[in-house]
């Protein structure tokens, strides 16, 4: 089972490559407050069909290239 995120398109400027940042909460292990994380990732995206601000369901896969280890399922909104 490939691992699937959610998260929204922060950079389309590339050819069939877009920069998508999902977040996730994570709790300070002094403060044991909850902080939000922001990781941003290379996703591939075939049909350039994907613009700044959509949301998108990305998956895990082979390496596209040096950076690229994600690939664009489908546009969610």
């Amino acid at each position: 089972m490939r691992k699937t995120k959610v998260g929204v398109v922060i950079s389309d400027k590339m050819q069939k490559t877009v920069i998508v940042k999902f977040e996730r909460f994570v709790k300070h292990p002094l403060y044991k407050k909850y902080i939000k994380k922001a990781t941003k990732v290379y996703a591939h995206d075939e049909k350039n069909e994907c613009k700044v601000g959509d949301k998108v369901l990305i998956e895990e896969t082979r390496p596209f290239s040096k950076l690229k280890r994600w690939r664009v399922l489908k546009k969610i909104q």
